[in-house]
C-alpha cells in the first residue's frame, strides 16, 4: 500500500518481533550459560518458543497479503487490466510477494521446529531468503519517483540485505549470540525505519509535507538512519541488561536452597551411618 498505513504495518511486524528478540536471546544465552536458572533453558523450551514464532509469522504474513489485496484501493487478486491493457497495483502486488515468503519462512519453522522432517537450519534459511527476496523487490520498487522517496527506501536496503547476510550465516554457526544480536539490532531498525518513510512521505493528520528534492532533506535523514540504529542498539543494551539481572537473581536465590538440600541430605546419611 502507497500511504501511511501500508508503511506502518511492515514496521510494526519487524518492530514486534526485534523486540521480542532483544529479550529471547539475551534470555537463551543467560540460561546456557545458568542451566538451572530457568525452564526455557532446556532446549525442549526454545524448540516451542521457535514453533509459536514460525505460527506468529505466518499469521503476520497473512494479514500482510490480505491488506496488501483488499484494500479498497487494491487489486483485488487481478493482476493485470484487460480493459485499459497494464499490470494492475504492482506496488501492492510486491508488498504481498514480500510478505508470501515470510508466510513460507513461518511454515518452514512450524514443520522444521514441530516435526522431524526438516534439518533444524532450514529455518534461517528461509528467513534468510525471505530477508533476501524482500531487498531484491524493493531494488526495482523505485523506477521514476522522487529523490527523497528514492532515498528513504536505499537506506532501508542497507538493513535489508545486512540482515540477510547475518542470518544465512547463522545457518552455519547457529546460536551464536554475536549473529543473533545483530540480527535483531536490524530487525528494528527496519521495523522504526519503515515508520520514519511512512511520516516522510505520507505526513499523517495534515502535518506540512517534506520537499523531495531538497538535498539537506537527504542529508538529514542520512543522520537520522544512525539515530535509528543508535536507539536499536539502546533497546539492545537495557534489555540484556534488565535480562542478565534477572537471570543471575534467580542463580542466586537457587544457591541457598540447593545447599540447604545438599546439607540435608548429608545429615541424613550421617543418621544412616550411626544406625
Amino acid at each position: 500500500m502507497g500511504n501511511f498505513k501500508g508503511h506502518a504495518l511492515p514496521g510494526s511486524f519487524f518492530l514486534l518481533f526485534g523486540l521480542w528478540w532483544s529479550v529471547k536471546y539475551p534470555l537463551k544465552y543467560a540460561c546456557r550459560k545458568n542451566k538451572n536458572a530457568c525452564y526455557l533453558g532446556s532446549r525442549a523450551g526454545f524448540q516451542r518458543l521457535e514453533f509459536v514464532e514460525g505460527i506468529i509469522k505466518a499469521v503476520f504474513a497473512l494479514i500482510g497479503m490480505v491488506a496488501e489485496q483488499f484494500v479498497p484501493n487494491g487489486p483485488h487478486l487481478k493482476l493485470y487490466d484487460y480493459e485499459e491493457k497494464h499490470w494492475d497495483h504492482l506496488m501492492n502486488w510486491q508488498h504481498a510477494t514480500m510478505y508470501l515468503f515470510y508466510g513460507i519462512s513461518g511454515l518452514v519453522d512450524i514443520v522444521a521446529h514441530g516435526t522431524n522432517t526438516l534439518p533444524v537450519a532450514m529455518d534461517r534459511m528461509m528467513l534468510s531468503l525471505a530477508v533476501f527476496i524482500e531487498g531484491f523487490l524493493f531494488c526495482y520498487h523505485l523506477h521514476g519517483r522522487a529523490m527523497l522517496d528514492v532515498h528513504v527506501h536505499q537506506l532501508l536496503l542497507f538493513a535489508i540485505f545486512g540482515a540477510a547476510v547475518c542470518i544465512f550465516l547463522e545457518v552455519f554457526f547457529r546460536g551464536s549470540i554475536v549473529l543473533e544480536m545483530l540480527r535483531t539490532s536490524l530487525c528494528i531498525l527496519q521495523g522504526s525505519w519503515f515508520w520514519q518513510i511512512g511520516f516522510v512521505l505520507y505526513p499523517p493528520n495534515g502535518s506540512p509535507e517534506w520537499n523531495q528534492t531538497d538535498h539537506t532533506n537527504v542529508m538529514f535523514l542520512t543522520m537520522c538512519y544512525c539515530w535509528h540504529y543508535a536507539f536499536a542498539f539502546l533497546i539492545l543494551a537495557v534489555n540484556y541488561t534488565i535480562v542478565s539481572w534477572a537471570v543471575r537473581s534467580k542463580v542466586k536465590q537457587s544457591q541457598p536452597m540447593e545447599m540447604g538440600l545438599l546439607k540435608t541430605s548429608e545429615r541424613d546419611q550421617e543418621s544412616e551411618d550411626e544406625i
